[in-house]
């Protein structure tokens, strides 16, 4: 894969501001999901831009509602987020994804910003979040989690393996597809495509058991195409984990911490767990949800 010519020309040039802001995809069903996570991004910081992707067409109650409230735009080039659905659905077929949907994230590549951040609405974020992104000056693409603890379950299965189609050194990269950052275009829409129709080649390669989506695909056209990647919870120091399922995490104010590293996280994902009562650390998700008006309830 080539690198766009346009993205060459932004590493060359020391005189061209570097753009830099968040892209988050939702529809009016998670609604209270995207209260919460973008309150949790203002609170930590008013200015960074955040850019709403449609996840379907169900989506001008929350543009609207985050727009006069937080000031988020919505994603200029809608015809080119619902050509990827499109693609997606014509290489793969409507059948293969639980959530479809899920790529129109990709739609990061393109956008307005030369260095971006995505997040998952089932998130909340404890600290000015962008600021990870200083990272990519070392890095093309950038992801803060454990998901490599579990080997390559819910992304490959063993054919990658025995076939070579990554090394145990790659493989130790797997990530989840909810927090990641990286650049604009170090993709363009053709590689993508050709990427997408590559692994519809091989669905035998893939673990989709949990009904996971886009991380998959995701994990290879990544492992595949960008050499220069970084984990945070990888480098020498060791960071704090993010995920709610885990236990042992202590509220401190308003933020958890790692008793283990004495720590605080950067973030927390509630990935395959229902946001709701009685679910893991309900009291600070309700806390970022109801920081700020409005309220839908």
């Amino acid at each position: 894969m080539t690198t766009h010519p346009s993205y060459q020309v932004i590493k060359k040039s020391k005189n061209i501001a570097m753009s830099r802001g968040i892209y988050i995809i939702a529809n009016d069903r998670v609604t209270e999901q995207a209260i919460a996570l973008v309150n949790s991004i203002r609170l930590y910081d008013p200015d960074t831009p955040i850019t709403l992707i449609p996840y379907d067409h169900q989506y001008q109650a929350i543009a609207k509602l985050l727009s006069e409230s937080y000031g988020v735009k919505l994603y200029p080039d809608l015809e080119l987020v619902e050509r990827l659905s499109q693609k997606v659905s014509s290489i793969f077929g409507k059948r293969f994804f639980a959530r479809p949907n899920q790529y129109r994230k990709q739609a990061c590549w393109f956008g307005e910003f030369d260095e971006f951040l995505y997040i998952d609405t089932d998130i909340v974020v404890f600290e000015k979040i962008i600021d990870n992104l200083n990272y990519l000056a070392d890095a093309d693409f950038l992801c803060c989690d454990y998901q490599h603890k579990q080997g390559i379950r819910y992304v490959f299965t063993p054919k990658v393996q025995k076939k070579g189609i990554f090394q145990e050194s790659e493989l130790q990269d797997i990530f989840n597809g909810g927090f990641w950052a990286s650049k604009k275009h170090l993709f363009s829409e053709q590689d993508l495509y050709e990427t997408f129709a590559e692994c519809a080649k091989h669905p035998d390669y893939f673990d989709f058991s949990e009904k996971t989506s886009d991380q998959p695909i995701f994990n290879y056209m990544i492992l595949k195409c960008i050499q220069r990647r970084i984990n945070l919870v990888r480098l020498p120091e060791q960071r704090a984990g993010n995920w709610a399922g885990s236990p042992h995490f202590q509220r401190q104010e308003n933020v958890l911490i790692d008793p283990n590293l004495n720590q605080q996280l950067k973030y927390l994902h509630w990935a395959g767990i229902r946001i709701e009562p009685g679910c893991p650390y309900w009291d600070i998700w309700q806390y970022y949800r109801h920081l700020n008006l409005p309220s839908n309830s």
